[in-house]
């Protein structure tokens, strides 16, 4: 369901079949694990049984010895490298902790640490090499949240770590603690006088709220194949959201030149945020090295849990507070964020969003990143925002029921608007969270009655401000009237079709001559990762341009057939060129002339806009608690976002829907388990419970079109958002199903029933 008037367009809007999708279904297409080079050994790591141990030795001697078994390697066969942040597409970290994380140096940080691997001909010999390397821990004790991570005396993972005053998200300041400490950083954003504004306000709440870790749960486990060739030459296969980052993180760790590194991406089976840094990739390339041959890897199921990156664990203090006419004067908050077991937490980004959706005019807002003995956190769609919102949304759903307002209408007061300051000072341009607002209210859904005992319907917005960076993209005619897309951008959600549309859209030609591929990092220019809801958007505008490019090739191309003057040739949107005295060619008649009259031409463009169009969007959801059980089952849900344009509205709804279904299990189900002494006890599907089709019923959505005047079809990113809203949702309707607020997710049985009995 569309909210606005869609603008008319041939291709944008329309829903055709996606160019993967054959051969997805049928099995053909290949992911990490199908690739299979001849002669390839097999690689396993060996991983550490603690949380928090020194290494005092490791001795490989035995598995050596086991016959089939061609290598085994630790952090000493790497290279000594260099302090320098690493951009790692959604998140930043320091090359060295990169490194140490793919293979602990000195001490394991956590359980499942890598700390040697071993390649052989067969993975079985592998695997058993594992058990014959011997590793002589002194086993520390483990800090297992922000609390204990920030105690006074507390163990430290990092001797040398004193927390950074940031200056900005990523600029350490100045100033550094003078003692070690587990808070890597501390950063604050304030506007206004909070102070003065909580003094003025006549009705103040206030919470303080947790969260669990979480994992992505994408469906294929991280993988990478590596041949290091004896002219220097490094080719690596893998399921990435970022081929390119992926070459800079094995060009700085290796200490090689990026042009001796080429990444194939592979076909990926889900991401989100999670397949952004090298886990077994500098492994492999080590062991590849080493031995002449391919080495192969793929992670276990129980290792993905273990040791890749989920999302933060957090504890958020906030307040708010308004006038008893519902305007909200001012907002603060305190956010500490887990970082596992290096720095790099998303605290800042959630920070800048939890008040997003609201126009306050005074806000302080506190937020530390702590490491804990835990894996280091990655990116997981919005990193960061669900968590901080979770507390704003809860805040706000209480300061409706105190000033007995309608709990929209009380967000539609505050609203954020065009010019609107950001809780970092950055003005809004042109945004529709007004309009989500409006949706949602006046949807059939929030307009309908609630049935049934111990029912409850809960709302909640979300913010999240996208991203631009840079982007390539070439497309080539060919005789036949087609066209070949050259893209650098990993396909995860319908990405080929929707670049493809874009491109179609402005060259005027059908969407099925169009033929979109994703390449190496040898067959196109820097493209950033396929992550922070940029790549519709900014590589939209590579297609665009790469079209704009062409067109003009074309004009040209066609004057000298005519030999006609240039100005009087002109491309139309309907993909026919016109010149003088009436003489005209299709796409595919001028095509067909091209290679007898100068060859075939290319159109190309590298952009890095900064144009983005922030998004947002309000959920409603309804739900029914048994009292008894603490069982809570979801009864309805709506989701609406403004996504600027839906370029192929399946494709926009399916991500919203997938970003939904993500955040009612963060809120309900969904949470990393961990003994006393730091292991990880559910390291599995059947134990980490995520949502299940007959867990929720169909995502109702409601696609609002208020256009990114920074675009040229108006595209806002859109699979961010969605993740945002259902932690504070669900638990606003646990609250109006039976009078508990909900302060801990997730929201499970044993949860809700210790909230229920006040213990």
């Amino acid at each position: 369901m569309v909210a606005t008037e869609p603008t008319a367009y041939k291709v944008i809007g329309t829903r055709p079949v996606r160019p993967d999708g054959v051969d997805k279904v049928t099995g053909r297409a290949e992911y990490g694990a199908d690739v299979a080079p001849p002669g390839a050994l097999f690689g396993r790591l060996k991983r550490s049984p603690h949380a928090h141990a020194r290494i005092k030795r490791i001795d490989a001697s035995r598995a050596l010895a086991l016959e089939g078994v061609k290598a085994v390697v630790t952090y000493a066969d790497f290279p000594t490298i260099e302090d320098g942040i690493a951009d790692i597409g959604e998140t930043t970290s320091n090359f060295r902790w990169v490194l140490d994380n793919v293979l602990a140096s000195s001490k394991a940080l956590y359980f499942g640490h890598a700390v040697a691997a071993v390649c052989a001909t067969d993975p079985h010999i592998a695997e058993d090499a594992l058990e014959l390397i011997d590793v002589e821990y002194e086993v520390l004790p483990p800090v297992l949240n922000v609390h204990d991570a920030m105690a006074d005396g507390a163990p430290l993972l990092h001797e040398e770590m004193r927390t950074s005053e940031l200056l900005s998200r990523f600029v350490p300041g100045p100033e550094r603690g003078a003692r070690p400490s587990n808070v890597a950083s501390h950063l604050r954003l304030e506007r206004g006088n909070v102070d003065e504004g909580f003094a003025g306000a006549d009705v103040i709440v206030e919470g303080e709220f947790e969260t669990a870790m979480t994992h992505q749960g994408y469906i294929e486990p991280q993988n990478g194949t590596a041949f290091w060739n004896r002219d220097g030459d490094l080719t690596v296969w893998v399921s990435t959201q970022g081929p390119f980052s992926v070459r800079e993180q094995l060009s700085k760790i290796l200490r090689l030149p990026l042009s001796k590194v080429r990444v194939v991406p592979t076909e990926i089976g889900g991401g989100f945020g999670g397949k952004l840094p090298v886990y077994m990739e500098p492994v492999a390339a080590i062991m590849s090295r080493i031995t002449g041959q391919p080495v192969k890897m793929n992670m276990s199921r129980t290792e993905v849990f273990t040791a890749t990156g989920p999302t933060s664990a957090t504890y958020v203090r906030a307040k708010i507070g308004a006038k008893r006419d519902g305007t909200i004067v001012a907002g603060e908050a305190y956010l500490a964020y887990e970082a596992g077991a290096y720095p790099g937490s998303p605290a800042g980004a959630g920070a800048m969003c939890m008040f997003g959706s609201y126009d306050i005019p005074n806000q302080r807002v506190d937020a530390y990143d702590v490491v804990s003995n835990k894996p280091k956190v990655q990116a997981y769609r919005a990193p960061g925002a669900p968590q901080g919102t979770f507390a704003t949304e809860s805040l706000i759903d209480e300061l409706a029921e105190r000033l007995e307002m309608d709990k929209m209408e009380l967000r539609l007061k505050n609203v954020a608007r065009e010019g609107t300051r950001r809780t970092d000072g950055a003005p809004f341009g042109a945004i529709g969270a007004e309009e989500v607002m409006v949706a949602a209210r006046d949807s059939p859904h929030y307009r309908s009655e609630l049935a049934g005992e111990h029912t409850g319907r809960g709302v909640s917005m979300g913010f999240w401000f996208n991203a631009g960076l840079e982007s390539s993209a070439y497309a080539s005619t060919n005789s036949d009237g087609t066209v070949s897309l050259v893209l650098g951008s990993v396909d995860i959600g319908g990405q080929r079709a929707a670049l493809a549309m874009q491109f179609a859209e402005a060259m005027g030609l059908p969407y099925e001559v169009i033929k979109p591929q994703v390449v190496d990092t040898d067959s196109i220019g820097f493209t950033g990762v396929t992550g922070g809801s940029r790549t519709t958007f900014a590589t939209g505008w590579a297609v665009y341009e790469a079209a704009q490019d062409l067109r003009r090739r074309l004009e040209e191309r066609a004057a000298r057939i005519w030999e006609a003057d240039r100005s009087a040739v002109s491309y139309g949107d309907d993909g026919v060129i016109r010149g003088p005295d009436g003489k005209q060619f299709t796409f595919a008649e001028i095509c067909g002339r091209l290679p007898g009259t100068g060859g075939m031409l290319q159109g190309h463009a590298d952009v890095s806009p900064t144009t983005v169009g922030p998004a947002f969007g309000c959920h409603v959801v309804d739900v029914k608690v048994d009292p008894e059980t603490g069982k809570v089952d979801i009864l309805r849900y709506t989701a609406v976002q403004d996504v600027g344009q839906a370029i192929h509205p399946s494709y926009v709804e399916g991500q919203i829907q997938g970003g939904a279904v993500q955040g009612i299990g963060m809120a309900l189900n969904e949470e990393y388990i961990y003994s006393a002494d730091g292991r990880l006890v559910n390291a599995s599907f059947l134990d980490y419970r995520m949502p299940v089709a007959n867990d929720v019923p169909m995502i109702d959505c409601i696609l609002v079109e208020v256009p990114n005047p920074g675009h040229p079809y108006g595209v806002r990113g859109v699979g961010e958002v969605p993740i945002v809203p259902p932690l504070a949702a669900v638990a606003n309707a646990i609250h109006d199903a039976i009078g508990v607020r909900v302060r801990r997710l997730p929201a499970s049985p044993t949860e809700l029933l210790r909230e229920s009995l006040g213990d």
